[in-house]
């Protein structure tokens, strides 16, 4: 069956760096803050959408995040890996804004356009996409959930036919451009003269 793959981009992102810090050791300092985010993870994109089509044909592939500075590459990149990228600009506050309703907007219009049967792949936990999910069960689509697990939604997960968990392929999604947490070296003591 062929797939339609819709991403969020920041969702994808952050919680994969928050993975892999996880799985570095890193901790919240103190008890109930946030998870620190491991900032050398990247993501792969190509290795991502492969990921993600699970060995199906692709009809659409989109990722949709905030727009980065000008002289950013990181949507080239997506975009020489097979996704089309839409971007919004951050409010006033730098906060992200209309990238989940323009998920959903793009995938509605996909799945009026897309005729069953067919896979809707979201990569996101988060639950704003579950009027989408009921759009694409009304027209009988099958819809898979790809989301590091710290990211699920308990709602969206109940509301998908699959969830597939990203923790265990962080290595291949993704990769550490450098080394994150600095080691700290410890001087052994000098002889006194």
């Amino acid at each position: 069956m062929d797939c339609v793959i819709l991403v969020d981009n920041s969702n994808i992102y952050i919680e994969g760096q928050k993975c892999s810090a996880v799985r570095k050791g890193v901790i919240p300092v103190v008890p109930g803050e946030k998870q620190p985010c491991d900032p050398s993870w990247r993501i792969d994109f190509g290795r991502l959408l492969g990921h993600l089509a699970n060995g199906r044909d692709i009809r659409a592939a989109i990722l949709v995040g905030s727009r980065p500075p000008p002289n950013d590459a990181v949507w080239q990149m997506a975009e020489r890996s097979g996704f089309k990228v839409i971007t919004h600009d951050r409010d006033a506050d730098n906060k992200e804004k209309a990238v989940d309703t323009e998920i959903v907007a793009q995938g509605t219009l996909l799945l009026a356009q897309t005729p069953a049967p067919a896979v809707l792949v979201i990569g996101s936990g988060d639950r704003d996409f579950l009027p989408l999910v009921n759009v694409a069960h009304q027209l009988t689509w099958t819809v898979e959930m790809a989301a590091f697990v710290s990211a699920f939604s308990g709602q969206m997960a109940m509301a998908v036919d699959k969830v597939c968990p990203l923790d265990s392929a962080l290595d291949h999604i993704g990769h550490n451009a450098f080394d994150w947490p600095p080691q700290i070296a410890i001087a052994a003591p000098q002889p006194q003269p």
